[in-house]
């Protein structure tokens, strides 16, 4: 998966360097075009996958792990080449890893996280770590179509900065052993703490796209534990954003 996301970051590099509008033959006097209320992604939701790179056998992510983020953005096109610009946003970032037959101890006083097996006790037969960060996204952009960019080719690459608000685990339906319910299929139980989690996060961020509908992609640059709290991974993520405005 590691090799897919550079291939993807590798794809949106080469196309925003290279890519040129073929129809666009002769130099354009750009001072004369009014670019200020131009359309190009001041909006974007983002929806898809997330896993964790170089986790331990005793950690068991299971099932659509997933991400919403959304951000509003500002865009800012270079006055020479507007087919080029800079982007810088601020928004919210969640991500929800789900688990099969595991109990993470987020309130634990234990110098590490503790990731426990339960397959032979009774468990939450539905499981999830929940984390959420206020972001803000830099993004170095291309487009075919200075003029309207929600009606051509796009790429990206970037970073997004982020700082943790909020970590929780929730549980649905606790079972026994054998999977019998013990209080209900619609029983629910959070912990919520944050202590064990780095709170700042760094992500090199790509998309490629055409028009308002864009494949992304996301890779983690910073520890999702804080040291020592536990094993050393990194999350990623690739998904669809769908921009506008």
């Amino acid at each position: 998966m590691k090799k897919l996301l550079l291939a993807v970051f590798s794809m949106a590099l080469f196309l925003a360097v290279n890519a040129q509008n073929k129809d666009e033959k002769k130099k354009n006097d750009w001072s004369k075009i009014d670019l200020s209320n131009r359309a190009n992604d001041h909006f974007m939701i983002q929806y898809g996958y997330d896993g964790w790179l170089n986790t331990p056998d005793s950690i068991n992510p299971s099932g659509f792990s997933r991400h919403f983020n959304f951000y509003f953005m500002y865009d800012k096109p270079f006055k020479t080449n507007p087919h080029y610009s800079i982007g810088i946003g601020v928004g919210l970032g969640s991500s929800n890893i789900f688990f099969k037959d595991t109990y993470i101890d987020v309130k634990s006083l234990t110098a590490k996280l503790p990731f426990k097996n339960v397959a032979n006790e009774n468990h939450f037969d539905k499981y999830k770590l929940t984390t959420m960060f206020a972001e803000a996204p830099l993004e170095f952009r291309y487009t075919s179509n200075p003029v309207t960019p929600d009606k051509g080719f796009k790429a990206s690459l970037g970073l997004k900065f982020g700082m943790l608000m909020k970590a929780y685990t929730k549980g649905k339906n606790y079972v026994n052993a054998t999977g019998t319910t013990l209080y209900g299929k619609n029983y629910i139980a959070k912990e919520q703490e944050k202590h064990y989690f780095n709170t700042t996060r760094i992500a090199a961020t790509a998309r490629v796209g055409y028009g308002f509908i864009s494949l992304d992609g996301s890779y983690q640059l910073t520890r999702f534990l804080k040291d020592g709290a536990g094993p050393v991974f990194n999350p990623w993520s690739v998904g669809l954003t769908i921009s506008g405005l």
